[in-house]
């Protein structure tokens, strides 16, 4: 792989290397975090690719080929599905969701009964249109939020959107039988909507949403390590997965040799489920920085990506007034919402260096990009850890990068 100065891109390289040393003592030599890599891009050149620690327990450094589960890093893909769509009228942002999806047609609003007694729904006061299930403002939820009795209903009909045991189109029609946590456009919850947008992508295209990415996106973008199930030849290259216990002791989670990845799932999760590499992510990054194209391949428009990355919340509104979510992979002041992705709206307001109109988002095992069109750069930092909000790296890393970026 091809990797330009530093220096020739604006940044300084002794401070690009003050992050590798602050990663590895923060995290690595604490035994915090298995292992890190860290890409940083500008104008689409790599300017900084760095690898640290065991990709498996007692096995070989991470590197260049290791293959990470991205989690919520798949919802830009699934919404750059669904723009794909709308650039061909075949659906539009304010279409109706019941319209594709006629099962979820008079979903009431959650008012009262549950655990045992059955729900007392009220009318929406809108419809729930396609733009919300993109920007999270649907009225749907996550079971693991562990909050509301919806989310507990969730959990009891086990609403998995991951391994669970329903296919996609069943998990839709169980949706539908329950009420939402609020009117849709109402409020802002981090929930299942992409992988509702998922179903929607399937429907409007007549395709498998694994055979949409694969033909329409990975296959054009050269994205050929991203996938919903890794490939038999491609296991040996599937890092460990960790996870905090009880007890808050680190214990492995999906061993890379023996993944639940390396099987089709039941579920495809467009909000969830693809495994994929810096690399990899890095080429779909370059793609939405150079206004929907990369490598004479166009995917969309440079228009519809700005109408993506602008904030999509009613009223200009941030995450800080309308989430209602425990859980996100955000902070939420200063922070829009846009179609797929969080968007910095108020530098000041995050209190980390950054540009107005940056977008980014994360995953829960805390993977995590952010695409600046302003400094036109980006980053893909890749990890295998959960949960994702258990330590600041994020914006350590945020504020390292920017620390490093000198002209």
């Amino acid at each position: 792989m091809h990797m330009t100065r530093p220096g020739r891109y604006g940044f300084d390289a002794s401070r690009l290397a003050r992050i590798d040393a602050f990663v590895k003592e923060r995290y690595l030599d604490s035994a915090k975090l298995p292992h890190a890599q860290l890409l940083l891009a500008r104008d689409g050149e790599v300017v900084h690719f760095s690898h640290q620690g065991a990709a498996r327990e007692g096995g070989a450094t991470v590197d260049e080929g290791t293959l990470f589960r991205i989690a919520s890093m798949t919802k830009p893909i699934t919404s750059l599905a669904f723009m794909m769509l709308v650039e061909e009228a075949k659906v539009a942002l304010d279409t109706p969701v019941h319209h594709v999806l006629p099962e979820l047609k008079g979903l009431g609003v959650y008012a009262g009964g549950g655990t045992g007694a059955p729900f007392a729904t009220k009318p929406t006061a809108e419809p729930m249109r396609m733009i919300d299930l993109l920007r999270h403002t649907s009225g749907f939820t996550y079971s693991f939020q562990e909050r509301t009795s919806v989310d507990a209903a969730y959990r009891e009909s086990k609403l998995e959107s991951w391994h669970g045991n329903l296919t996609l189109g069943e998990f839709v029609a169980a949706l539908g039988k329950l009420p939402l946590e609020f009117s849709p456009g109402a409020e802002w919850n981090y929930s299942v909507s992409t992988d509702v947008l998922g179903a929607v992508v399937e429907r409007v295209s007549g395709m498998k949403l694994d055979r949409f990415f694969a033909e329409r996106i990975l296959g054009p973008l050269g994205m050929h390590d991203t996938f919903f199930q890794v490939p038999e030849d491609k296991i040996d290259r599937l890092a460990d997965c960790w996870a905090l216990d009880e007890s808050g002791k680190r214990v492995l989670y999906d061993r890379g040799d023996a993944s639940a990845w390396s099987r089709f799932p039941r579920l495809v999760s467009g909000g969830g489920g693809l495994v994929s590499s810096a690399l990899d992510y890095h080429r779909f990054c370059t793609m939405c920085l150079n206004g929907g194209a990369l490598d004479g391949v166009r995917l969309i428009s440079p228009k519809t990506i700005e109408l993506m990355t602008m904030n999509h919340l009613p009223g200009g509104s941030d995450l800080a007034t309308m989430s209602r979510s425990l859980f996100s992979e955000a902070t939420n002041a200063g922070t829009g919402f846009g179609l797929g992705f969080a968007i910095t709206t108020d530098v000041a307001r995050t209190l980390v260096p950054g540009s107005a109109g940056e977008y980014y988002w994360g995953g829960m095992f805390s993977t995590a990009f952010f695409v600046d069109p302003v400094e036109r750069i980006h980053m893909v930092f890749m990890t295998q850890f959960t949960p994702s909000m258990r330590y600041p790296i994020r914006r350590e890393l945020k504020t390292l990068i920017y620390s490093a970026l000198v002209d």
